[in-house]
């Protein structure tokens, strides 16, 4: 070869390119943080956080009389963020929670609210209505029939979304410093 075959085949070095990593490094992080995931408490988050933002959900829409679709991205944040505090997970089952619970607190979100007013419109305790209702499945699909809007479908599905995108632990700076 000559000289100048030699330098032209030659490029310098991005800065990206300097920063490579080592696959072997990579492979023992990514066995780390396998070995820290923890379905079972990723789904008891999930759980949690979607009872808790259901709740949340009714109390503000039975206060304003208004069912604001903030309330379904508030609870695809909470979920999300629960299920990847507690599960500490990587791999696609903890976004599937994520979605999952997301959409359930959704829908009981929108059922409690329901529950809030029927108590109101009938002077009954809201516990004797909750009671009434989730004892009689068929009463909560005709109740979630009359309350749909083809609205909640965007919301719910942005509320999804965020359940599944936030569900994800994330590697910090330092553990990828570690792997140049």
């Amino acid at each position: 070869m000559d000289k100048e075959e030699t330098t032209n085949d030659i490029e310098p070095q991005t800065e990206e390119q300097e920063q490579s990593v080592d696959p072997l490094k990579a492979e023992a992080l990514m066995r780390q943080l396998e070995s820290q995931q923890n379905l079972p408490m990723g789904i008891a988050g999930g759980a949690v956080a979607a009872i808790i933002g259901a709740s949340i959900w009714a109390v503000v829409t039975v206060m304003t009389e208004r069912q604001l679709g903030l309330m379904a991205i508030g609870v695809g944040l909470l979920v999300g963020y629960s299920v990847r505090i507690t599960g500490k997970g990587i791999s696609t089952n903890f976004g599937v929670v994520g979605v999952v619970f997301a959409l359930l607190g959704c829908a009981l979100g929108n059922l409690l609210s329901i529950c809030g007013f029927v108590a109101i419109e009938e002077s009954m305790s809201y516990f004797e209505v909750v009671t009434i209702v989730f004892t009689q499945p068929t009463v909560i699909i005709e109740l979630m029939q009359i309350m749909f809007q083809p609205m909640d479908l965007l919301f719910y599905a942005i509320a999804g979304y965020e359940g599944y995108k936030f569900s994800f632990r994330k590697v910090t700076e330092e553990e990828f410093a570690k792997l140049n």
